[in-house]
């Protein structure tokens, strides 16, 4: 498929559950492509703003893509407390990226998408959602195999890990196995951790209680916190996490505050607070019994 832009309105129905969907009203596509690995699209929405669609399932809209992101990367990273090199797997938009090098703690970010057409799309139609960091001398970034990367890295050579892919298909399948995890065990630091997005529990529950059970057999401390992200529609989406110590889930408010001062991000944020970090872990119990040890 090639790029086009039209501007008659229709709906986009999203292809993600079999029965069961959302859609979108379409003003204007943006760009329409076939990559090697996925479709890839992007539109105008007059409720969303810009959206980004892979394989028909939506990833990010400009209108809630704050609420995701800065989850996935500020809980992780503060959880931690002195995180200062994080690697970054997908997330080819740039907003996870951008979220970490706010982090004035951050020295440096590697960030592995595999999918360059990702990349290209994003900074041209949606240059806000990764703004200045595609340039910050902080950041590397890489199209290639996350996989292979993190086969290549060194021993402890990453405090934290954020995993931002598709569910467990197709192109994301890979970064939900065994093997992904054990390599990531080896290349992080003696307190790093893992944070992945598991899906919807709600909808999709083994995706939680599989990959937990996978991280399970090469981390002590295996959990999951939830965010209501609008566009993730089902309810809570699931934030899972493989730590090598414990007591990240009870990390008081207090603590939190102060290593939110100390990397510089108090006041820069719409949905992460200190509070919400700490809440973020009570779990409703049909998703905590998804979890090996919810408790980690």
């Amino acid at each position: 498929m090639s790029e086009h832009a039209d501007t008659d309105q229709n709906w986009v129905n999203e292809t993600l559950y079999p029965h069961w969907g959302q859609r979108f009203a379409r003003t204007r596509t943006l760009a329409r492509v076939r990559s090697d690995f996925q479709d890839i699209e992007i539109f105008d929405s007059p409720g969303h703003g810009r959206v980004l669609m892979l394989d028909g399932a939506v990833q990010i809209t400009e209108a809630d893509e704050f609420v995701y992101q800065e989850m996935l990367a500020h809980v992780p990273l503060l959880a931690h407390g002195a995180a200062e090199n994080v690697l970054i797997i997908g997330a080819g938009d740039g907003g996870v990226l951008r979220r970490v090098l706010a982090h004035r703690t951050v020295r440096r970010a590697v960030m592995v998408e595999i999918d360059a057409e990702v990349i290209r799309l994003a900074r041209e139609f949606l240059p806000d959602i990764g703004g200045h960091a595609w340039t910050d001398p902080r950041a590397e970034v890489i199209v290639g195999d996350g996989i292979a990367y993190v086969a290549a890295a060194a021993d402890a050579s990453f405090d934290v890990i954020i995993v931002d892919s598709t569910d467990p298909v197709g192109v994301g399948e890979v970064l939900f196995s065994d093997a992904f995890y054990a390599q990531c065990a080896r290349v992080l630091s003696p307190r790093g951790l893992v944070v992945n997005q598991a899906g919807v529990p709600f909808m999709q529950p083994d995706e939680l209680r599989e990959t937990s059970a996978r991280r399970a057999r090469h981390f002590a401390h295996v959990g999951a916190y939830a965010v209501a992200v609008p566009t993730y529609v089902g309810g809570f989406m699931a934030l899972g996490f493989a730590a090598k110590t414990g007591g990240i889930a009870e990390l008081a408010v207090s603590t939190l505050r102060a290593r939110a001062e100390a990397a510089g991000i108090v006041g820069t944020t719409q949905y992460w607070t200190p509070e919400l970090q700490w809440a973020a872990f009570q779990l409703p119990p049909y998703i905590a019994r998804l979890l090996p040890n919810p408790k980690a």
